[in-house]
């Protein structure tokens, strides 16, 4: 199996997953998936012997863990992160909860019987194998794993998402000044391939892969699933001013969620939300 990007895997070894679901858009990204989550996940206990199992694969230091655990679920974490892994442990001293298990792994194997998970969450491996064929082990990988009629959770970043922010910034950080920086954004959004250019000073994420909503969803069902719904679980809120302000009064927090449940379904803009959300579901009908 290849590699994931030294760059990325260095960037998380040094912490930088920590509170990013706790600020900015981060706020909105959480929220909304909380509540998809609850909509969509069996109850938490099919019977007092038998929870519902949850494997939340390159779930980082465990907010979404932690949180299911919290609702009853028996959930599962693995990432390829040893500092995402031991930061999950201070997450649990604050939680006041353990997770039934918390171990660094590769989403491309993970050990774990056959048909042994209710439901998975995949909400970063994909944007960090950047080869295709690797990005079905992974899938595939997940299928194995699936219980009949289980629930896949995969996110995916779309190919606007550094495009956007440099506008944002644009009058604080003039990237676009720079030919380097532009040409960059033009070979993500042309072919999904987000690769830092040397001569420029972005600093940003490292060697990634950025999805079409409509191929995120091929990708997905060519691994064997199926009824595949793709969400954009942030929507264009997060470009509001002063988003951590106004996140803090309950009226604007609920307005903002408003906005973003009236568009994630919505082809159209569904670029402008940075991040996407699919829904799948292994069927008996569609086997790989």
């Amino acid at each position: 199996m290849k590699t994931i990007d030294k760059d990325v895997l260095a960037g998380y070894n040094a912490g930088i997953e920590k509170n990013r679901l706790r600020e900015g858009l981060g706020l909105i990204e959480l929220e909304r998936t909380k509540e998809i989550l609850r909509q969509q996940l069996p109850n938490p206990t099919k019977s007092d012997f038998d929870p519902a199992v949850v494997y939340d694969i390159g779930g980082g230091y465990g907010e979404y863990s932690y949180y299911l655990t919290s609702l009853g679920y028996e959930v599962h974490l693995y990432d390829i992160s040893e500092k995402n892994i031991e930061m999950s442990h201070d997450l649990g001293v604050e939680y006041g909860l353990t997770l039934k298990t918390a171990e660094v792994a590769d989403a491309r194997s993970i050990n774990r019987p056959d048909n042994s998970a209710d439901a998975i969450l995949l909400f970063g491996p994909l944007y960090h194998i950047v080869d295709d064929s690797e990005r079905q082990l992974c899938l595939k990988e997940c299928y194995r794993l699936l219980k009949p009629n289980g629930l896949l959770f995969t996110a995916a970043i779309t190919r606007y998402a550094t495009t956007l922010w440099a506008l944002t910034v644009y009058d604080k950080n003039p990237l676009l000044d720079e030919a380097a920086f532009y040409d960059m954004l033009e070979r993500e959004i042309k072919t999904g391939d987000h690769i830092k250019n040397p001569e420029s000073r972005y600093r940003g994420m490292g060697r990634s892969y950025f999805h079409l909503p409509d191929e995120l969803k091929n990708e997905i069902e060519a691994a064997g699933f199926c009824d595949t719904d793709i969400r954009g679980v942030i929507g264009p809120c997060w470009l509001i001013p002063n988003l951590d302000e106004a996140w803090k009064h309950e009226t604007k927090r609920e307005n903002i969620m408003q906005i973003v449940r009236l568009c994630e379904e919505e082809e159209s803009i569904m670029g402008l939300s940075t991040h996407i959300l699919s829904i799948s579901r292994k069927a008996n009908h569609c086997g790989v």
